[in-house]
């Protein structure tokens, strides 16, 4: 008796957040193009309104079990609208525009949200959607608790960088360990490592391929990767055996190596920005808070 009190209890909790979730005004079948925009809806309490995320919505896990839509760059009007939404929300770079443009002309909402690695763009990308969602209280107390945790991020990183200079840092954007991209200004690879207090040595525009040779020149003090296909020492092993001269940098010599997950760096700022940046910023900086 206490087993099934407790499952009817489970079920009409379900179903009366369900059904909350239905009472609320706008469109309730979502499609999502940008994994930091897919978690902002669920954050706003909205992931049942999901039907379909693109492959850069990973977090939170149960995201992975909606149906795909493909890349948020390279989009089928086809796979979209045969979920039936009612609004395709996503960045700025999702697309083609054709595609864009077909899913309009069948009678679908296409909303478009910063990209931009500020936290003015998460201002303005939360107030859109609590106006999408009609709840903008719950968006204003979530940007509000999101930039008290980064101004406290940035008192720590002061106190820091009082005791000690701030390292040379390399952000290395991979697949499987090959050739990577470096994060130089204007990307959320730089925004990232700034705000944990590194001194990015990469002043190239955007990202940019750099060869071995400059690598090794610039001798990194901490090289951060981010490999979008391998984890853990997978992906520095394969790292290094795709390009071997990183050994000869400090980075690879003394060990500071840090991983990154690669959707931190898609789509603007999300959710667990705030909580990845304290764990860069004391890998940075492991000696501060002793």
């Amino acid at each position: 008796m206490r087993f099934s009190a407790r499952i009817i209890a489970l079920s009409s909790g379900l179903l009366f957040s369900l059904a909350s979730v239905a009472a609320q005004p706008g469109p309730q079948r979502w499609v999502s193009a940008g994994g930091a925009l897919s978690e902002w809806v669920s954050a706003m309490g909205a992931q049942p309104r999901l039907v379909g995320v693109d492959t850069t919505s990973q977090h939170p896990e149960s995201l992975k079990q909606l149906p795909s839509i493909g890349y948020q760059r390279q989009l089928s009007a086809e796979g979209i609208l045969s979920l039936r939404p009612d609004i395709l929300v996503g960045t700025e770079e999702m697309g083609p525009p054709p595609v864009l443009a077909e899913i309009r002309r069948a009678g679908v909402t296409v909303e478009a949200f910063s990209s931009q690695p500020t936290v003015a763009a998460v201002q303005a990308n939360l107030e859109h959607l609590g106006q999408l969602l009609g709840d903008p209280a719950r968006a204003a107390q979530l940007f509000d608790g999101y930039q008290q945790r980064l101004q406290a991020q940035q008192l720590w990183v002061s106190r820091a960088r009082a005791s000690q200079p701030a390292p040379g840092v390399l952000l290395l954007l991979g697949h499987t360990g090959a050739k990577p991209m470096v994060g130089g200004r204007g990307t959320a690879a730089d925004w990232l490592l700034q705000q944990a207090g590194a001194r990015n040595l990469a002043t190239n525009e955007g990202y940019k391929n750099f060869s071995n040779e400059v690598l090794v020149a610039l001798n990194p003090d901490v090289i951060v990767f981010a490999d979008r296909s391998l984890s853990g020492e997978a992906a520095r092993q394969a790292l290094l055996k795709e390009n071997p001269a990183l050994a000869a940098t400090r980075a690879f010599r003394e060990g500071r190596l840090i991983q990154l997950d690669p959707t931190l760096l898609v789509g603007g700022l999300g959710p667990r920005v705030p909580d990845a940046l304290q764990s860069l910023s004391r890998a940075l900086y492991p000696h501060a808070d002793e």
